[in-house]
Formats: structure tokens, C-alpha cells, sequence
């Protein structure tokens, strides 16, 4: 027959009830023994115990207070345990064990616990950061759109102002296209532990159709290209390392002054394969450099540029799949340079 929830003994219940029956039964041992002692142990004579019977009194009555209150130590952090462990199960990540115990397996029980909410925690956070930050990258553009759309309705508009709205909404639908695009990507990648589908390709080859795929945007800025592009074959998954060139060279593009340079270097030393791409922008702070890979951060609002924050996340993920290492060294209004390298196949 099944118990109703209200009904069910939980661990602590049991663990307590268990130490009841001992308790009680060890009570009731000692009584009887203190009862015998205390007939048999009489001197016939005096009428008054004897040492050796009231040591052992004294001794039983000492081993009953202490194992009484070994047993409460015992019980006492299992009780804790379960009240912590109901209030994580509750939503609340703030709640902490005590890590001292004079048994060893309850202290890093403890211990592990602490971790374990602690990781939790963190999960949740980011959790919800993600939530709102892709809540709101969704938002900006949809209501761009809802409300170009709702002035285009307006019959005396010009056909000039009619085509400035309609490229407003394809601007806006590009970018709903493109982050939809980074968040699969992005959530793909990070449920992948292997790159599959490698083969032999001219990496520096790859490298220069990436930039010339960008050619109107640096034409637009007028920017002096300088390519030092070692010839190299390297095996890996030509898609997946497109992307990376292609966001960071967008990156560079988009933050770079008008008549600026842009250098892109490849070549091996020793057993690595390297990269770099430099630009004489804008650049970063040291808190906007230390933050550029965290997912939808964006480091420049005030430049009113395009984008999601999802491009050099994205590029980091795909660098570790394929055992690299990127990183990024830049100053603010000198310029930024991205460096990545992999290990040569």
C-alpha cells in the first residue's frame, strides 16, 4: 500500500527514529545494569557500596551522557544537510553548510555541497542573463520593424521616404536573421566536444576570400589592407573556421577609423599555426577587453554599430573545438589585435 506524501519518513526521520530505539535501548541496559550492581555490590557489612561498584556507576553514567550527545553531533549537521538541501530545492542558492565536522565524511559532504550550490548559482545567473539579453536583442528589432511598417501605412509619404523605411525593416530583418543565426550556432557548438567533417584546405586561400567577402566595407572606409599570408594546408573543418575570420574581420572593419590599415598575418613557427589580425580603431578598455568573449556583451553602445555580442563568443568556442587558443590585446583609441593560433596538423 503506497503512503501519501505527508506520510512518507524521510531519511532524517528514520536516521532519528533509529537513534531513538538505541538510545532507549541502552537507557534501559543501563538501568538494569545499575539495578544489579546496586544489589549485588553492597559491602554485607556497612551497608555502603563498594569503590569498584561505584566506579562503575560513575563510568556508565559518564559513557551514557557522552554517547548521548555523540549521537546528537551525528544527527544534528544530517538535519542540516536535509533543511539546506529542501531550500535549494526551493530556488534559493544562497543557503550555505557549515564545513566543520569531527567526522571526516560529513565535512566533505559539506563541503561538496557548498560547491555544488555555489555551481548552481552561477547556472541560474547566467541563466537568466541569457534570457534577458536575448529577450532583449529580439525586442530592439521587432519593434523597429513593427514601427517602420506602421508608418509606411501613411499614403502621402514620398517613395524616397517609403524605400528609407523599407531598407530600415531589411536592416532590422538582417539582424533578426544574423542573431538567430549566432544563438543556434552558438548553442550547437557548445553541446559539441568534437569538430567533425576536417579536411586538407589552404588555410591563407580561406583567410583571403573572408576578406574580400568585405571588400565594400573597407572600401567604404577607405582602409589599406596589408596581407602577410604564409601558405599553409591545414586540416580542420573549412566551415567552422570561416566564421572566425569572418567575425573578426567584420569586428576590425566595423571598429576602425575611416583611412585606417588593417594587417592580417599567418604563418607557422615551430609546431603552431598563427593568426593576426590587427586594426588602428577605436580599441578597447581593459574592461571591455576582459569581458569581449562573454556571450551578448557589447563593450561599444556608443558607437551605435551593429551587432549582438554573440560573434567573438562564438569564435572562442569554435577555436577551443579546434584546440587553439584566441585571445586579444588592444588600447583604447590605438587599436585592437586578435591573436589566435593552432597546433600544426
Amino acid at each position: 500500500m503506497m503512503l501519501k506524501d505527508k506520510e512518507k519518513f524521510t531519511i532524517s526521520h528514520i536516521f532519528a527514529l533509529i537513534m531513538a530505539i538505541i538510545m532507549t535501548a541502552s537507557m534501559a541496559l543501563t538501568f538494569v545494569i545499575i539495578y544489579i550492581l546496586l544489589r549485588f555490590s553492597f559491602d554485607p557489612i556497612t551497608g555502603a557500596l563498594t569503590s569498584s561498584s561505584f566506579i562503575a556507576l560513575l563510568c556508565i553514567a559518564v559513557g551514557t551522557i557522552i554517547s548521548s550527545y555523540v549521537s546528537s553531533k551525528m544527527l544534528r549537521p544530517i538535519l542540516k544537510i536535509n533543511d539546506a538541501a529542501k531550500k535549494v530545492a526551493m530556488g534559493d542558492f544562497s543557503v550555505r553548510l557549515e564545513e566543520k565536522s569531527i567526522a571526516k565524511e560529513v565535512k566533505q559532504i559539506a563541503e561538496n555541497f557548498n560547491i555544488m550550490v555555489k555551481e548552481l548559482s552561477n547556472t541560474e545567473t547566467l541563466r537568466n542573463d541569457f534570457v534577458n539579453n536575448v529577450s532583449h536583442e529580439f525586442k530592439t528589432p521587432l519593434s523597429a520593424i513593427e514601427g517602420y511598417a506602421t508608418l509606411l501605412q501613411d499614403e502621402s509619404l514620398s517613395r524616397e521616404e517609403e524605400q528609407k523605411y523599407i531598407n530600415y525593416i531589411l536592416d532590422n530583418t538582417e539582424r533578426l536573421a544574423k542573431l538567430t543565426q549566432n544563438i543556434l550556432s552558438l548553442s550547437r557548438l557548445d553541446n559539441q566536444e568534437i569538430v567533425l567533417q576536417k579536411e586538407n584546405f589552404p588555410l591563407d586561400e580561406q583567410i583571403r576570400r573572408v576578406l574580400l567577402s568585405y571588400e565594400s566595407k573597407w572600401e567604404e572606409k577607405n582602409l589599406t589592407i596589408d596581407l602577410n599570408l604564409e601558405s599553409i594546408i591545414f586540416y580542420g573543418n573549412p566551415s567552422l573556421l570561416a566564421q572566425v575570420w569572418s567575425n573578426i574581420i567584420e569586428n576590425a572593419i566595423k571598429f576602425s577609423n575611416n583611412n585606417g590599415v588593417l594587417n592580417i598575418d599567418c604563418f607557422t613557427n615551430n609546431d603552431r599555426v598563427f593568426i593576426t589580425i590587427k586594426d588602428n580603431g577605436i580599441g578597447m578598455d581593459d574592461e571591455v577587453r576582459r569581458h569581449a568573449f562573454d556571450k551578448f556583451y557589447q563593450g561599444e553602445r556608443s558607437h551605435h554599430v551593429n551587432g549582438n555580442g554573440l560573434g567573438l563568443a562564438l569564435v572562442k568556442r569554435i577555436v577551443e573545438l579546434c584546440e587553439g587558443t584566441v585571445s586579444i590585446e588592444s588600447k583604447k583609441g590605438i587599436g585592437t589585435t586578435a591573436l589566435i593560433s593552432f597546433p600544426k596538423q
